[in-house]
């Protein structure tokens, strides 16, 4: 971690990253500048046309060897994670773990899914070839959140360098030595790479704007939806296309003829897992009136089984940014005073710099647990009359991220209803760690696509081709256009399109 921090003058600004349960000292990074971005991607763009000539196989190769040296060095990325959010081991593990599978699947399906095609050129122009490729966008700039920096930085970069871009990485402030470590990590296996290919900064609000600003060719964000909207208003400045990933306050619906069992073991996991700092966590759940109590009592014993520390195999850690236990103090106050119930835990139940689960039952629909982002160990149940109910429930929120649904029979029909940009049947979150779909939000939780095909297009741009293979008698570009020409056109539109299709 010291390629770039070797470079940093001793007079230049800084800031501390520590561990928000210990206050242990991490690393000192600097506060990169305007003119410092500027350089990076000056550096990346000279960086970005060895990468685009090395070509689908070329990347392929590098990529892999990257693959291969950080599952070989997964032992420091566990200490690094573990010491700057005080996750759990295994939470930083399964970040890894997405994030590798992302940079294989990018760089494996690459040329299959951006490589040049030839596709059909249509009646009008039948004596043209078409082709279409996608050629690399040049340089990009990704920032990515704190609630997981392991997983968002591998998924940025490894569709942005499968597309043949180099890329420039913003973490955020309070998870800079993940950022920079997944960086630098790349001239760890692929040594004689050019600088610039693969850059870090640090740095807070300000280095971010600069990045927004700085002309890259596009800007890929994961975080909040009010940072969201800055990063697209500074963006639009220079007409920069954007991907934003933005919040969630996901629901589930649990219908009449689920298993309950597996939904309540997947609903604590699902809304506990890294103390509920995850956009795509589980906050809402709407559970049908026939299985409700069988439902709760499931939840109850899960949730009062979840243990909360700093020991390396803990199921939960402490929350990593101390504003979001103030937000989350404040949608349990505002529930309970609202009629709620507290089936497992309640307002002791945040003991900062850790929240215990929390387990909301018949919250009202107005409240701000209900409709905000939470961000927290907490989860909503409601209790509805039938699947229509829930489904109309759980699309009344401005966001629309992911969602799921547990049912033996009514699954599939429930989750083509569910209006968000995943859903899983019978579990919760899984197609965030399935690189082949494409993963991404609708209404406030954003737009654009990481992973799959989509993902992989998401940092190229779309290129046709043509070529005139022969000439024809009809020909629509060219002057004069003589009667004759007119009326064999016209017997072909009325002979191809007046009829019935089949």
């Amino acid at each position: 971690m010291t390629a770039q921090l070797d470079k940093v003058a001793s007079d230049r600004e800084s800031f501390e990253v520590r561990n928000p349960a210990t206050g242990e000292s991490v690393g000192t990074f600097p506060v990169h500048t305007a003119e410092d971005v500027a350089a990076l991607v000056a550096k990346g763009r000279d960086a970005q046309k060895w990468w685009a000539a090395q070509g689908f196989a070329g990347r392929k190769k590098r990529i892999q060897q990257w693959v291969r040296w950080l599952a070989r060095d997964c032992d420091t990325l566990y200490d690094i994670g573990f010491r700057e959010t005080g996750k759990p081991r295994p939470d930083v593990q399964f970040e890894l773990l997405a994030g590798l599978e992302d940079l294989r699947w990018a760089a494996t399906h690459a040329k299959r899914v951006l490589g040049e095609r030839k596709v059909a050129p249509g009646l009008a122009m039948m004596n043209f070839e078409a082709r279409v490729s996608y050629e690399p966008l040049g340089v990009v700039g990704i920032i990515t959140p704190w609630n997981a920096p392991v997983y968002t930085a591998f998924c940025g970069l490894a569709y942005a360098l499968a597309g043949g871009n180099a890329v420039i990485l913003k973490p955020s402030e309070i998870s800079a030595a993940t950022g920079v470590y997944a960086a630098e990590s790349f001239y760890k296996a692929n040594p004689d790479a050019p600088e610039g290919l693969v850059s870090w900064i640090t740095g807070f609000g300000e280095t971010g704007a600069a990045l927004c600003r700085s002309g890259v060719d596009k800007l890929g964000f994961t975080g909040s939806v009010p940072t969201g909207r800055r990063v697209m208003s500074a963006c639009a400045e220079n007409l920069t296309p954007v991907l934003l990933e933005l919040g969630g306050k996901d629901a589930t619906v649990i219908a009449e003829d689920a298993d309950v069992e597996a939904a309540a073991q997947s609903i604590v996991w699902g809304s506990m897992w890294n103390s509920g700092q995850a956009c795509v966590g589980v906050e809402r759940v709407y559970v049908v009136q026939k299985v409700r109590d069988e439902f709760l009592r499931k939840v109850k014993e899960n949730a009062e089984q979840v243990t909360v520390g700093l020991e390396p195999l803990s199921d939960i850690g402490p929350m990593t940014v101390p504003n979001q236990i103030e937000i989350i103090r404040r949608h349990v106050t505002d529930a309970l005073d609202k009629g709620a119930t507290a089936l497992v835990g309640g307002l002791d139940s945040i003991k900062p710099p850790y929240v215990h689960p929390i387990v909301l039952v018949d919250v009202p629909e107005e409240s701000s647990a209900v409709q905000e982002e939470t961000f927290g160990p907490v989860v909503v149940i409601n209790t509805v009359a039938d699947e229509d109910e829930a489904i109309n429930r759980a699309n009344a929120t401005e966001f629309g991220l992911g969602s799921s649904v547990f049912s033996k029979s009514r699954g599939a029909a429930i989750a083509s209803r569910l209006h968000a940009g995943g859903t899983t049947i019978n579990s919760v979150l899984t197609f965030v760690g399935m690189p082949s779909l494409p993963f991404g939000g609708v209404g406030n939780s954003g737009f654009g696509r990481f992973h799959g095909d989509d993902g992989l297009r998401e940092f190229t741009q779309a290129k046709a081709t043509t070529r005139k293979r022969f000439k024809m008698g009809q020909e629509m570009q060219r002057f004069p256009r003589g009667k004759d020409d007119f009326d064999v056109v016209y017997k072909v539109i009325k002979m191809r399109y007046a009829r019935k299709f089949r």
